[in-house]
């Protein structure tokens, strides 16, 4: 039997995030890019401006293996930094403007950027910290109102003068595909933020699985190439979901918005017509909380909720307004997509009630996404639809560790598996997120889900937000205790609450121990940097 011999000057084709501009280069050349009303300009535009950005950093002595930090809100310049430094063989730090000086400052020793793009606004927190800056050898400062550059020793100019006169034409070398893309930092509610970190080869194989699962579904629930996308996830976190990589696959015209305002992302929605984004909850109830949104046709939105648990309450509105919401599941460490809560053909006809329960789920795996929930001896608890257990992954985009943290690293992969942290149970191929193992709650003997007791607050008609997390109780060990933040122009109390969960409790839903023993009204709810519920300044703020 003959064997095959390989040409010896055959390409091995290694996985590269350069890899991912040759079929939309050709497809898709003309396709737009907008940045606020600011700017427009198209996908060949973009690929000339990676280019002149890479040549701009070369000169000011950034080679592979070095890295490069970006300051800024989500823009076309971030989306060029997604391309360009990557590249080069170089690692981009996409850095979290939104945590505390001193952890902005750790993030950026620790990665060791030897350039750093600041958007002027971040000037103050700069001047700050620059100081103390051990690897930064020179800014480069982003401005969208020409400002005068800062009296800065390390200026090396501004943004668009340095491309203007750099080449479009940087040659981008092949090297190994898992030379590392990327580092950003986990917000660090519990100690120092971590670094996680993820390869070219990683990112392109998770581009390529969420973009097979995103488009798979015969209608509603997906993105397609007829999609006008734009991110309302942060791209400083976890490259905005990966989600700009597959726009760019799919040839989608992109609308990058800037800070986060409720009306100039509603005004964005309607003028450039956009289809399809992703965000955490907050961001969606911030939207149709906004009074600009009440005579805005939201109908042809998709949105994709992750981050934390879409509560069945926020579903049932965003429906309510036509739009095509449904839950995903992932983490920093995760590059982050696992799941999807995509209505799936099998399942056959199923009722309003029973759609909507699924679209609140984390969802079923991806493709190559092995997904478990485990006991403590890591054996698989039953997919019933009650038992939960410790949900641990595998895929090959999970972050092999943390940056320089061995014993975070080793506690990560125990057994060979990514622990992620959450409880959570599988019922007919999909996952259903019950708690984080940190924020259950015990009490009366039993462990109470404090995700199950917000999803069932969510629900009731006055209640726009909630948090419900333990606090300390001689006699239970731990009660739970609720947080409401009540709609525009509505009123709602502690014992109306407790009235409706305990409806709840007399069917057998949830139980009595369930029923927080304190309902506050409040008019806001503390975050993380990302948005998420910020659980642990909740505990130590209400301890007492």
């Amino acid at each position: 039997m003959d064997r095959a011999v390989p040409a010896t000057n055959a390409y091995a084709f290694p996985l590269l995030v350069k890899q991912l501009w040759n079929a939309p280069l050709t497809r898709f050349a003309d396709q737009e890019i907008v940045y606020r009303e600011l700017r427009r300009y198209t996908y060949r535009e973009l690929r000339a401006r990676v280019g002149r950005l890479a040549d701009a950093l070369s000169k000011l002595g950034v080679a592979h293996g070095d890295a490069v930090g970006v300051m800024d809100w989500d823009s076309h310049r971030y989306l060029e930094s997604f391309y360009a430094v990557p590249m080069m063989g170089v690692v981009l730090l996409t850095v979290n403007v939104r945590l505390s000086s001193e952890q902005i400052l750790y993030t950026i020793n620790h990665a060791g950027p030897k350039v750093l793009l600041v958007n002027s606004d971040f000037l103050p927190l700069l001047e700050e910290i620059a100081p103390k800056l051990e690897t930064v050898e020179h800014f480069i400062w982003i401005s969208d109102d020409d400002k005068a550059l800062p009296a800065q020793a390390k200026c090396a100019g501004e943004y668009e003068r340095l491309l203007a006169d750099a080449s479009p034409d940087f040659a981008f070398a092949d090297f190994d595909e898992n030379t590392r893309a990327t580092t950003f930092y986990t917000t660090g509610t519990t100690g120092l933020p971590k670094g996680v970190y993820f390869s070219h080869r990683q990112l392109v194989l998770h581009t390529i699985a969420t973009m097979a699962a995103l488009c798979s579904p015969a209608s509603g629930q997906r993105f397609h190439n007829g999609d006008v996308y734009m991110p309302i996830t942060p791209m400083f976190h976890v490259h905005a979901w990966g989600m700009p990589y597959i726009a760019l696959q799919l040839g989608v015209k992109q609308v990058y918005p800037g800070r986060y305002l409720p009306d100039s992302l509603i005004d964005l929605i309607v003028r450039e017509q956009v289809t399809f984004s992703h965000c955490v909850p907050t961001i969606l109830q911030m939207i149709l909380s906004s009074p600009k949104a009440a005579d805005v046709d939201l109908s042809r939105w998709k949105a994709v909720i992750g981050g934390s648990a879409l509560p069945v309450g926020l579903a049932q509105a965003a429906r309510a307004r036509g739009i095509d919401v449904f839950g995903g599941y992932g983490m920093s460490e995760t590059c982050p997509v696992l799941a999807l809560a995509q209505v799936h053909p099998n399942l056959g006809e199923v009722s309003e009630e029973r759609e909507l329960a699924i679209r609140c789920k984390g969802g079923a795996p991806i493709p190559l996404v092995e997904l478990r929930t485990v006991d403590a001896d890591m054996g698989d608890v039953p997919e019933d639809g009650k038992t939960s257990g410790e949900v641990v992954a595998r895929a090959p985009w999970l972050t092999q560790g943390y940056l320089d943290n061995a014993d975070a690293s080793e506690a990560l992969w125990e057994g060979g598996y990514l622990h992620t942290q959450d409880i959570g149970n599988f019922d007919q191929g999909y996952l259903k997120i019950t708690d984080r193992i940190k924020d259950v709650i015990k009490t009366g003997g039993e462990w109470v889900s404090s995700v199950q007791v917000e999803d069932l607050i969510s629900q009731h008609p006055a209640v726009a937000e909630t948090a419900v997390f333990a606090i300390k109780d001689e006699r239970w060990g731990e009660r739970p205790l609720a947080l409401v933040v009540a709609r525009a122009g509505q009123a709602v109390g502690e014992d109306e609450i407790k009235a409706h969960l305990s409806r709840y409790a007399e069917q057998g839903l949830i139980s009595r121990y369930a029923v927080p023993a304190r309902v506050l009204v409040v008019e806001a709810i503390e975050k993380t940097s990302v948005g998420k519920l910020n659980k642990k300044l909740l505990r130590e703020k209400y301890s007492a």
